[in-house]
């Protein structure tokens, strides 16, 4: 009779406590954690399209979205340079202040052949301080990212830059013939531009690619020049169809 007694405590004290009711207030605290975690914001996702403001703390520097630059810097974008270039537009201007850079594409994407030179006026994309871990090292530089008149990006030493504006700062040659005719039109309505580019049409006869005449490289850059000065006075250019 004992041993049964023994057994019958033993399996008994497996058994685990039953769990005590939550109270009114416990309940309530638990029902407001599940609701404030449904309610939680998500990660704000960064707008698609072309930014029309600055990002980042520092306003100064003006900036453009992460995601935006990489994109953009990952393929040529003449139209979409134009429209950012437009007079009263937020971008940052910067200017080389280096005889001649190279035009390396620090984000992997294409550069131009033409190399970037003495006073080229530069929108600024982005910037990268040196990272010297706290320390003051004597020579140590960043990076800043730029976007060309032509629609192409480099990557720069902030020592191969500056930002204040030449007497007359000079541009990347802008490919018009391969221009959306939405830009082409627009622009075409700055009236000495439309009389250069009926010219250029004229000298240049339709050729894309080897050895032109000599009136047709002048009309070239003349058309070049005035297209830069339409948007820097104002010419509006349209949104492009093709955005990155």
């Amino acid at each position: 009779m004992a041993l049964i007694l023994l057994v019958l405590v033993g399996c008994g004290s497996s058994t685990p406590p039953a769990e005590e009711p939550k109270t009114e207030t416990q309940a309530e605290a638990a029902t407001d954690t599940k609701t404030e975690a449904a309610d939680a914001p998500k990660a704000e996702e960064e707008p698609k399209g072309i930014p029309e403001a600055c990002v980042g703390d520092d306003k100064a520097a003006c900036v453009m979205p992460k995601g935006f630059v990489k994109r953009l810097c990952n393929g040529v974008y003449p139209e979409l340079a134009l429209f950012l270039f437009q007079k009263g537009s937020p971008w940052r201007r910067a200017y080389v202040s280096a005889k001649e850079v190279a035009p390396f594409n620090g984000l992997g994407g294409p550069s131009a052949e033409e190399k970037l030179t003495l006073d080229e006026e530069l929108l600024v994309l982005s910037q990268m301080k040196a990272n010297t871990g706290g320390m003051q090292v004597s020579g140590a530089t960043g990076s800043v990212d730029v976007l060309r008149w032509d629609g192409t990006c480099a990557t720069l030493s902030t020592e191969e830059v500056r930002f204040q504006a030449p007497s007359k700062p000079k541009h990347a040659v802008i490919p018009w013939r391969i221009l959306e005719d939405a830009t082409q039109e627009a622009l075409k309505q700055n009236e000495a531009l439309g009389k250069v580019a009926i010219e250029r049409k004229k000298e240049c006869k339709g050729a894309t690619m080897g050895a032109v005449s000599a009136k047709c490289e002048k009309a070239d850059k003349a058309l070049n020049d005035l297209v830069v000065d339409a948007v820097r006075t104002g010419t509006t250019v349209p949104k492009p169809a093709k955005v990155p």
